[in-house]
């Protein structure tokens, strides 16, 4: 009979009191964990923030321009966009209602005071706008729904009518978001209760399994939604929606290999306290090398520019920290108490067969594996790699250069259908403006080269008359502006010999025609130093957004790859072995992407991807990819010390088949959970880890690494002693 390492040699014998202790401990101090944490699930939409502008470093200048509106206003405020469209023409009684709607809109909560402007009719008469300023200090998105509220009751049948702008555009977000506590809560827990039911066909495990998750997903809300109250990190909607997965996926995970290595003990071990404590010895290295490295991943987001990807580290790291303690407390303590009845019916016996020997007389799927492994391993390992670097060439198609922020929500768009409706009718930017800062005194040199560059449809400066709020700029100067008492002159603001001016754009505020318009004023307008003249607005924060995160592209992922092959190296005590293992999960995570770019262009037909794409996927996918093959090859160094290299890679690969597929199964299954929100940053993440995790688990990990490895031989180890002792 074959023995699981590790869990022979019966623990030293404790007092009964101990043992009875020590579990029930852990089981309360997670229920009160429990307890506690279960409020912040309703509190996390209070303390999350979905404005792009937010995320971005406080040395953009589309940021510096944000917090200059602040003072130039002395309000923060954003801008939504009411319009209104009757085909054949908007009728005098729609103008009537139109007026009552603008009237009744200024005194919604939430609507600044003299925030709302007159009713402005586009040239061809089928379209009318009302620009309305909203507070942000009471939520927009809650303002939105308001005033959407009062249009569908009181707007002319036959008239259509849409909030949109960037305040529509954040409710819809918000709105899309919404099902995070709920639809993608349910839909990861039962996908993965399913799965686990069908791995280990038993009733009460997988609930105890997904217990676990589930305590230890509630204790990572509670610590990140209190940090978030106390401004130390920005949660947003899409870092909760993977904070959740990730922990569900990650927990599950360490739980699946904690339980593998439990069974194993109660076969060896007839006392469940004996075996429990070797399970914990034979699991632990693993899980805490694989957590860790998830952890070091993440937390290489903190160099990054753009905020949002800063934010992700932290949080996400939170999550796996609660993820590695959960597995590593209250699931012992739960599987202590249950014992051999969490398995049943298929209980393990003491003294059963482990079937890790590999030989003629083995059977089943992964003995099978590991016997063509070691046949061939060398024609296996080169068609695995040729296999994934034929999937790579998909990365020629990647379009990763940033989308509109109305394409941000792929399903209904109220905000998205009214854009479109204001291109029709009235200059793109109208209600977005590109929004510039500069010298009192260069008033009008800034404006004769605004008015001057391709793309600007007109030009108004703000002015000290609350009534106009802006004045139009020509080529001529500063025109009257027209008040609703008739036409005011007015003198622009000034502060600190600065004055701000607004742009309106013929391309929509967040379409690629107004990001070149911006990027022709950044390069038209002077660069005077400390009165340097700066370009913000929606165009410009997408411009900056994208910059930030191409830089963190370049930055963050040579660093994870340099800070998982140092971990790897301590772990495994070798360089070779760290070396192509990152090699393997570089060459499957492009393979991934690759292949990913081919369904998002052809099938999904996605209009493109966020720059961040890349990176977050780059960072789940090699930071988990790497968690199997430590899974794996702690386990090959652990049989080839007692059975040689070649003998140790196919037990290894025998003794944790079965587990690994099982925890890349359920990780896959809870990311593609991620594709039920209406997101498509979410869902593109989604695609390219869910794929990418089966890819690693299936190819990477049961072939191509095996394979590679015993090719290679006892060098694998290289240089540590194995090498030159092992046979």
């Amino acid at each position: 009979m074959a023995h699981a390492p590790n869990t022979g040699t019966a623990r030293r014998s404790a007092p009964t009191w101990l043992r009875v202790l020590i579990p029930v401990a852990l089981i309360l101090a997670w229920l009160a964990v429990g307890s506690a944490g279960g409020q912040a699930f309703g509190e996390v939409n209070d303390v999350a923030e979905n404005d792009q502008a937010q995320f971005l470093p406080a040395s953009a200048d589309a940021t510096k321009v944000s917090d200059l509106q602040t003072e130039f206003r002395g309000d923060d405020v954003i801008p939504a966009i009411l319009v209104f469209e009757r085909d054949g023409g908007v009728t005098d009684a729609d103008h009537e209602a139109i007026s009552d709607i603008v009237d009744a809109v200024t005194e919604i909560d939430g609507v600044e005071e003299d925030g709302v402007s007159p009713a402005i009719d586009s040239k061809d008469g089928d379209a009318v706008q009302v620009i309305a300023s909203l507070d942000t200090e009471i939520k927009p998105a809650d303002t939105v729904e308001k005033i959407r509220g009062y249009l569908d009751d009181n707007t002319p049948e036959g008239l259509y009518v849409a909030v949109t702008g960037p305040a529509g555009q954040s409710a819809d977000i918000v709105d899309a978001f919404s099902g995070l506590d709920g639809l993608l809560l349910i839909v990861a827990l039962a996908v993965v209760l399913v799965i686990l039911i069908v791995v280990y066909r038993s009733p009460m495990l997988p609930l105890i399994v997904l217990g676990t998750s589930m305590m230890a997903l509630t204790a990572a809300m509670f610590t990140v939604v209190e940090l978030a109250k106390a401004d130390v990190l920005v949660l947003s909607g899409q870092t909760q929606g993977i904070l959740m997965i990730l922990v569900i996926g990650a927990a599950t995970d360490y739980s699946l290999l904690y339980v593998s290595r439990y069974r194993e003990a109660l076969r060896e071990l007839e006392g469940k306290w004996d075996a429990t404590w070797a399970a914990l010895r034979g699991s632990t290295p693993a899980i805490l090398a694989s957590g860790g490295t998830v952890i070091a991943g993440l937390l290489c987001l903190l160099v990054s520019d753009l905020n949002s990807n800063k934010a992700l580290g932290p949080v996400a790291a939170i999550g796996i920290v609660f993820a590695l303690i959960a597995a590593l407390t209250l699931l012992p303590a739960l599987l202590y108490w249950a014992g051999r009845a969490a398995f049943w019916p298929l209980r393990p016996t003491h003294g059963s067969t482990h079937k890790h020997a590999v030989n003629a007389s083995s059977k089943g799927l992964w003995p099978a594996v590991a016997r063509l492994v070691s046949r061939r391993p060398r024609m296996i390992w080169i068609a695995s790699v040729v296999v994934l670097a034929a999937a790579s060439f998909g990365l020629v198609g990647l379009k990763a250069d940033g989308v509109s922020q109305s394409e941000f929500v792929t399903g209904h768009s109220e905000a998205r259908e009214g854009q479109g409706v204001l291109d029709e009718h009235f200059p793109g930017g109208s209600g977005t403006p590109a929004v510039i800062v500069g010298p009192e005194d260069e008033l009008q040199s800034m404006a004769d080269t605004i008015l001057a560059t391709d793309g600007v449809d007109s030009l108004a400066v703000l002015t000290d008359d609350s009534a106009s709020g802006t004045a139009e700029v020509t080529t001529d100067g500063i025109e009257p502006a027209f008040g609703p008492n008739g036409p005011v002159k007015a003198d622009p603001t000034v502060i600190d010999g600065q004055i701000m001016l607004e742009a309106t754009l013929e391309g929509p505020g967040d379409s690629t025609e107004a990001e070149e318009t911006v990027s022709a004023l950044r390069e038209a307008l002077p660069d005077t130093g400390d009165n340097a003249v700066l370009v913000g607005g929606v165009a410009a924060t997408a411009i900056d957004t994208n910059a930030a995160a191409v830089h963190d592209r370049n930055l963050v992922i040579p660093l994870v790859l340099i800070v998982i092959l140092i971990i790897l190296m301590i772990l495994l005590r070798s360089i070779l072995a760290p070396v192509l293992l990152v090699m393997t999960v570089v060459l499957s995570f492009a393979a991934a992407l690759g292949i990913s770019s081919l369904v998002f262009n052809h099938l999904f037909e996605f209009p493109g991807a966020d720059p961040s794409v890349p990176l977050f996927g780059f960072v789940f996918l090699v930071a988990l990819g790497i968690d199997y093959n430590i899974f794996l090859m702690t386990r090959v160094r652990e049989e080839s010390v007692a059975h040689g290299t070649r003998e140790g890679i196919a037990r290894g690969l025998v003794a944790t088949g079965g587990v690994i597929t099982s925890a890349g199964i359920v990780l896959a299954a809870t990311f593609a959970a991620l594709g039920v929100l209406p997101i498509l940053f979410l869902a593109q993440i989604s695609f390219i880890v869910a794929f990418g995790v089966l890819l690693d688990t299936i190819l990477v990990r049961s072939l191509l690494v095996p394979a590679l490895s015993i090719d290679i031989g006892k060098a694998i180890w290289w240089p540590s002693k194995l090498s030159r002792t092992l046979n």
